[in-house]
C-alpha cells in the first residue's frame, strides 16, 4: 500500500473547511487576532500582499481619471441621518464616539470625561462626509465629473468575525464620483465593476460573475448595486467588490448641486464603489490546499525564494555569492511590468525552511547547493505542483524563463478555479430539487452543499425572504450576461423571466 503523506495543515479541507481556513491563515504568517475583539493584526507577509493588490487596483483607477484623497475617520451622527435608508442600513454596525477625553475617578481608574455635543460615528463608509465635501467643491457642470478615491480603514461592528473575511475593522478603498447626467453616472458604475472583475480574474486568479443585486441586497441608499461574486472551495459565494449607482439620493441629502450648461440648477448623480482586504480571504479560500495557501504570482508577496544549501561556513560563503549573482541578474527581469520580487532565506533551520515557504504560498522555491553551483544550475519547485516535484535548470535558463513560469502558475490557478466554479454552478429547477441542492453533502461538513444554483425567481421579495429563512441562501446576483428565459419560481411556482444565482455566502 502506498504511503499517505501527512499534510502541513490539520484539519484538511474535507474534514473541517472553516477550521482549515483558520489554520492556513496562521501557517501562512499573514495575520493574527488582535487583543481588540473582532480585529486583526496584518503581519508583513499579508500586508505586502495587500500592497501589491492596492498597487494594481490603484493604477487601474488612475487610468480612468480617478484621483486619491483622504477624508476624516469620524463622521457627525447628523450626517448619517440625512439619508434615511443609509442610516437604517448601517445603524447596527456603527461604533460611536461619545466622549473626547479621559480622567481619573476617585478610585484612580481612567473613565470618559468630556461628553461630545454631537456623537461621532467611526467611519463605516464615507458617502455622507464625502457628499458634504462634494457640495462645496461642485458648483458648475464644468466641475464634473468629480472622481475621488481613498485608501482607508473602516469599522463595522460585526458580531461574528473571521480574519480577512469579516472583521470589525478592515482596510479598503472607497471610490466616490459625481456626474452631470444619469447616463454618465451609470457608465461609471459599470466601468468600476469591470475593473474589479479584471483585478479578480487577471491578478487574483479568481473567476467571477458580474451581476446586479436585488432590492433586498442593495447597498443602503443605492438605486442599484452591482457586484462580482466568486466561488470558494466550500462552494460558498464571496462578494469580492461592489459598485453602487446612487442616483440623486445622496446628492439631495448633501445638497450636491450644480449650474448646468443651460444655466439651470440641478442635483448631481453620484456613484460609489469599494473592495477590501476580504479579497485576501478569497485568495486563501480558493487557491489554498492542505499544505497552506498558494499565492497568484501577479500579486504574491514575493514570487521566488532562494534557499541556499550548505554544510560548512566555506560552502555558505560560496553558495551565497552564487545566490547574489542570480538575484543581481533578476533585478533586470520584469514580470507584468514590475520587477521580480524575491526573498533569500539563509536561516540555519534545515528542511524546515522549505515547509515554511510552502505554507506561505510563495510561487517558486529555488534551492542551491555546492553540487548545483558546480553545474551552474538551480533546483526549482513550483507551489502549484506537488511539493516533492522539483526540476534542475541551468542558471541562465532559469533567469530567462522565470517570467514565463510565473505566468504558467498564474494561468493554472485561474483555470483550476474556473473549472471548479463551472462544475459547481448548475441550473436547478423546481422547489424540491432546489431545496435538495442546498442540503449538506455530508454530516461532517454541514455548510458544504451543491454550489451556485442558477434558478428561476419571480421577483417577489417574499419568495427571496422565505428562501433565506429556510436555507440561509440568498440571491447573490442577477447575472448581467444572462439571457431571458421563461420558467417557474423555485419558491412559489410563479412566472419568471430569467435565472438568478442562489448561494450561501460569506
Amino acid at each position: 500500500m502506498a504511503k499517505v503523506e501527512k499534510s502541513a495543515i490539520s484539519p484538511t479541507r474535507e474534514e473541517d473547511y472553516s477550521e482549515w481556513y483558520q489554520q492556513v491563515v496562521k501557517a501562512s504568517d499573514m495575520a493574527e487576532r488582535s487583543p481588540v475583539r473582532g480585529c486583526m493584526v496584518i503581519k508583513p507577509w499579508g500586508y505586502s500582499l495587500w500592497e501589491n493588490i492596492v498597487r494594481e487596483l490603484d493604477d487601474m483607477f488612475k487610468e480612468t481619471g480617478v484621483k486619491n484623497a483622504y477624508f476624516p475617520l469620524f463622521i457627525p451622527l447628523g450626517f448619517l441621518e440625512k439619508e434615511a435608508s443609509h442610516v437604517e442600513g448601517f445603524a447596527k454596525e456603527c461604533a460611536v464616539v461619545t466622549h473626547h477625553r479621559l480622567e481619573k475617578n476617585a478610585d484612580g481608574r481612567l473613565v470618559p470625561a468630556g461628553p461630545l455635543t454631537e456623537p461621532l460615528v467611526v467611519r463605516p463608509t464615507s458617502e455622507t462626509i464625502i457628499g458634504d465635501a462634494f457640495s462645496k467643491w461642485v458648483s458648475s457642470y464644468r466641475d464634473l465629473p468629480l472622481l475621488i478615491n481613498q485608501w482607508v480603514n473602516v469599522v463595522r461592528w460585526e458580531m461574528r468575525t473571521r480574519i480577512f473575511l469579516r472583521t470589525s475593522e478592515f482596510l479598503w478603498q472607497e471610490g466616490h464620483s459625481a456626474h452631470a447626467t444619469e447616463k454618465e453616472a451609470m457608465e461609471r458604475t459599470l466601468l468600476m465593476l469591470d475593473i474589479y472583475a479584471r483585478l479578480a480574474e487577471e491578478y487574483l486568479a479568481l473567476p467571477v460573475t458580474k451581476g446586479r443585486k436585488t432590492a433586498a441586497e442593495r447597498f443602503p441608499g443605492a438605486v442599484e448595486t452591482f457586484c462580482i461574486e466568486a466561488m470558494m472551495q466550500d462552494r460558498k459565494a464571496l462578494q469580492a467588490g461592489t459598485s453602487h449607482f446612487l442616483g440623486q439620493n445622496f446628492a439631495k441629502a448633501s445638497e450636491i448641486k450644480f449650474q448646468s450648461f443651460e444655466e439651470k440648477e440641478e442635483y448631481a448623480w453620484t456613484v460609489s464603489w469599494g473592495a477590501s482586504t476580504r479579497m485576501i480571504g478569497g485568495i486563501i479560500m480558493m487557491h489554498g490546499d492542505d499544505d497552506g495557501v498558494i499565492l497568484p504570482p501577479r500579486v504574491a508577496s514575493s514570487q521566488v525564494v532562494f534557499i541556499p544549501i550548505y554544510r560548512t561556513p566555506d560552502d555558505r560563503l560560496k553558495v551565497m555569492e552564487y545566490v547574489q549573482k542570480i538575484t543581481a541578474e533578476l533585478k533586470g527581469v520584469f514580470y507584468c511590468n514590475r520587477k521580480i520580487r524575491f526573498e533569500i532565506d539563509d536561516r540555519d533551520t534545515g528542511g524546515a525552511r522549505g515547509w515554511d515557504w510552502i505554507k506561505k504560498g510563495i510561487p517558486l522555491r529555488v534551492e542551491i547547493g555546492p553540487r548545483d553551483m558546480s553545474q551552474d544550475s538551480v533546483y526549482v519547485a513550483r507551489r502549484d505542483k506537488p511539493h516533492r516535484e522539483k526540476i534542475s535548470m541551468k542558471r541562465d535558463m532559469f533567469v530567462k524563463e522565470i517570467a514565463g513560469i510565473l505566468d504558467e502558475i498564474q494561468n493554472n490557478l485561474y483555470e483550476k478555479a474556473l473549472s471548479f466554479k463551472e462544475k459547481n454552478t448548475l441550473p436547478v429547477d423546481g422547489g424540491k430539487a432546489f431545496y435538495e441542492f442546498f442540503t449538506p453533502l455530508n454530516k461532517e461538513q454541514p455548510e458544504i452543499h451543491g454550489g451556485f444554483a442558477l434558478s428561476h425567481w419571480c421577483g417577489a421579495g417574499e419568495c427571496e425572504a422565505k428562501i433565506k429563512e429556510d436555507l440561509s441562501v440568498t440571491i447573490r446576483c442577477i447575472p448581467l450576461a444572462q439571457e431571458k428565459e421563461k420558467g417557474e419560481c423555485v419558491c412559489c411556482g410563479g412566472p419568471s423571466g430569467g435565472r438568478v444565482i442562489f448561494a450561501k455566502a460569506y
